[in-house]
């Protein structure tokens, strides 16, 4: 398994969880981190774990040539690639405003665009392989009427848009892909960057603080358990424990917030539909909407 990280890498967050739920299966993990001088955990792995784990140092923000030479590197070791975790990313938070394109840019930077370079280099191994591709998304590509999300929901939604497609494209070499969307879990993330500030206008004074202090206070109160859902993310991939003779998933949705906010933006996009359906279908060539009449 080759899992792709970045920020804090495979040190932290579904990263650090993923190795190990995948090591403990038996797998063989080639882990990627920014830095080789972090610690792949707090908990040292058990002896038998070692031989089965690799570290290289990657930043997805290198390029395809760098990135296409280090993913290389990485299948000489086994020989081969059978799966592809896209897990980086970073939650940069602010205010579209204040935050201007740059803050979107370097969200884009890491969250989309490093993903399609790991995702495109990688690809020759996994097609050969026939194996996976697992993209970690997020709820907030659905929940994204909260203020100061607006750089990291759109990164997420670009990424589930990227994924459906993949999926679509890579059907025909029997490639499965998967699309995770987490709701808040406790890990160390998006929760933990600070709130964009730095170029900050005065009208949004109030509501800038307000959602600083309540991204704040989040670090530690979320509900998900990010052991359990690598766990699942593992069960899934081997076809064993709680996904054992059951269909491959499209989209896994993790967690009850992410679960709520499915529905209720499916809800709403519903709703809508149905109130302007009519006025929607109304704008073909051969539509029979009634002409406008001329003022008398």
């Amino acid at each position: 398994m080759l899992t792709s990280s970045i920020s804090k890498g495979t040190s932290t967050g579904f990263g650090r969880r993923l190795v190990r739920s995948a090591l403990q299966r038996g797998d063989c993990v080639i882990a990627t981190v920014r830095s080789l001088e972090a610690d792949l955990d707090d908990e040292p792995l058990p002896e038998e774990f070692e031989k089965n784990l690799r570290r290289i140092q990657l930043d997805v923000t290198e390029g395809e040539e760098c990135l296409k030479a280090k993913v290389d590197e990485a299948a000489a070791i086994w020989g081969r690639i059978d799966v592809l975790v896209n897990n980086a990313g970073q939650g940069l938070v602010g205010l579209s405003e204040e935050g201007g394109s740059s803050l979107y840019r370097r969200t884009f930077n890491v969250n989309v665009f490093g993903l399609i370079d790991m995702t495109t280099v990688t690809l020759p191994w996994i097609r050969e392989s026939q194996g996976c591709i697992v993209n970690v998304g997020s709820r907030s590509a659905w929940k994204t009427e909260l203020v100061g999300v607006g750089p990291y929901s759109a990164s997420k939604a670009a990424v589930h848009a990227f994924t459906e497609t993949l999926a679509t494209e890579l059907a025909q070499f029997n490639v499965r892909v998967l699309l995770v969307a987490p709701g808040a879990f406790r890990t160390e993330g998006i929760h933990s960057r600070p709130f964009f500030q730095d170029r900050p206008i005065a009208a949004y004074d109030n509501v800038r603080e307000t959602t600083a202090q309540r991204f704040a206070s989040i670090t530690g109160t979320q509900k998900g358990d990010p052991v359990r859902a690598m766990e699942l993310v593992v069960d899934i991939v081997r076809g064993e424990g709680t996904a054992e003779h059951k269909p491959w998933p499209s989209h896994l949705i993790l967690g009850d917030d992410a679960i709520a906010d499915v529905k209720a933006k499916s809800s709403k996009l519903m709703a809508t539909l149905e109130k302007w359906e009519g006025a929607g279908r109304a704008v073909s060539f051969d539509s029979s909407s009634p002409k406008s009449k001329s003022a008398s």
